[in-house]
């Protein structure tokens, strides 16, 4: 069993900043990618930023130069650092993992539980 756990969401000003985290916890043999979704009232979930078990990184269009993904391996944690807010960015934000649970294993996505970024003045 597999659980991943988000934390860092909240209320913040326009230009503002919010760090989120994401950690893995469980059956965990190897994690691959690990990123960010998130998905904004009356929108489809779309893909904020992803990192590689190498660290190759990719972001979406809109939040290049604005946010950073980061992952510490040893603690099985995803890390997203988001600058210069817009009320754009106000959405849930899902951390996901790709994952295997023992050797051999073919990976499987798991889901965090969402956390609430509202970009407000």
């Amino acid at each position: 069993q597999v659980q991943l756990v988000e934390s860092g969401g909240g209320l913040v000003q326009p230009g503002g900043s919010l760090r989120l985290s994401c950690a893995a916890f469980g059956s965990i043999f190897s994690i691959y990618a690990m990123g960010w979704y998130r998905q904004a009232p009356g929108k489809q979930r779309e893909l904020v930023a992803r990192i590689t078990d190498g660290g190759s990184t990719y972001y979406t269009d809109s939040v290049k130069g604005r946010f950073t993904i980061s992952r510490d391996n040893a603690k099985n944690t995803v890390y997203l650092q988001m600058n210069s807010l817009k009320p754009e960015d106000t959405a849930v934000y899902y951390c996901y993992a790709d994952l295997t649970s023992s050797w051999g294993e073919v990976p499987l996505d798991y889901w965090g539980q969402g956390t609430q970024v509202t970009v407000s003045s």
